[in-house]
């Protein structure tokens, strides 16, 4: 993957003058930070053995929320808490939906999708809702030594997941729960209670990527953050996350999110219409579950082979034992 963005890299510096700028890498890390943020929730989940496709309809049902919020006069710490806590609820509603319910994570998030999108409109009225407040919009637009906000937002959520995922118990059995359920039920691990609490906490990274989004624009729209969860799973799977779950790192869903968001800025500043990026991002979906799909057949082989030189050992020992 790191051979890939190089490439990358070469051929749009190569394709435009404007792309190895100081202001388009701004550009690129403000437009990424949604897509690391909700793709940081995807990958808890996914290393869960689980999947969130209604990462985009909580995004924007909680960007309603507090645009509610401030379009009503309210301060923008209860407009944030309002984001955080729809999210939250959301999160909850799709743990309980494949933990009490025994939902497929996919049916369960495909009906959810619809749900919360329908409560967007419902909530909006249809029509978008300003989120005019100076402070909040700082969330969003602002800078900090020339780095836009939400880039700080997204390294600060991607390395408490690096910590909690590498450093903690938790972490450990969150890839054991993705890697082999049954073995993780019987060394004791409460295989819902983690389910339940990684859907949570998906849907409260939506939350934050709300917030961030809704500053960005200067309003809140029930259309907002449309398809956005295919770009989470996307670069999960480029950057090495198993669809089988248990596999991957964050630190390589970072890599796919950088990737992917280089792959629409390139697409913008070659100025490709807007149809043909449709066809674009698919296309690179498509790649990574290719990719996904080659490295789980290369796992498969190297354990088979495993199993068999384990066999072949056994096998000569027993000989000379005789």
């Amino acid at each position: 993957m790191i051979a890939a963005l190089v490439l990358l890299v070469i051929l749009l510096t190569w394709a435009s003058p404007y792309f190895l700028t100081t202001g388009n890498f701004v550009n690129i890390g403000s437009n990424i930070a949604v897509i690391g943020i909700v793709a940081t929730g995807s990958t808890l989940v996914m290393l869960g053995g689980g999947i969130d496709i209604s990462i985009g309809s909580t995004v924007a049902v909680a960007g309603i929320a507090a645009g509610k919020v401030l379009s009503g006069g309210g301060p923008w710490v209860l407009a944030v808490g309002a984001a955080l806590a729809v999210g939250a609820i959301a999160g909850l509603v799709n743990g309980l939906l494949v933990t009490v319910f025994n939902i497929n994570p996919l049916i369960a998030t495909l009906g959810t999708l619809s749900v919360f999108r329908g409560m967007a409109f419902i909530l909006a009225g249809g029509v978008p809702q300003s989120a005019a407040n100076a402070t909040f919009l700082e969330i969003g637009l602002g800078q900090v030594l020339g780095i836009p906000t939400p880039v700080y937002l997204m390294a600060i959520i991607v390395a408490l997941a690096w910590v909690a995922l590498n450093k903690t118990t938790v972490g450990r059995n969150i890839y054991a729960l993705g890697g082999n359920a049954d073995a993780a039920r019987l060394a004791g691990i409460r295989l819902d209670r983690y389910r339940l609490g990684l859907y949570l906490a998906s849907g409260l990274l939506s939350g934050v990527a709300a917030v961030v989004l809704t500053a960005k624009l200067g309003s809140a729209q029930p259309l907002a953050a449309d398809g956005l969860e295919l770009d989470a799973i996307a670069a999960c799977v480029l950057g090495g996350i198993a669809l089988t779950g248990g596999i991957g790192t964050i630190g390589g869903t970072l890599l796919g999110v950088v990737i992917l968001g280089i792959v629409n800025n390139g697409l913008a500043i070659l100025s490709v219409d807007s149809f043909y990026q449709y066809l674009a991002r698919g296309g690179v979906l498509l790649v990574a579950v290719a990719l996904d799909q080659y490295n789980a057949k290369r796992r498969d082989k190297a354990a088979a082979a495993t199993i068999r030189r384990r066999e072949k050992a056994g096998s000569k020992e027993q000989t000379v034992g005789r």
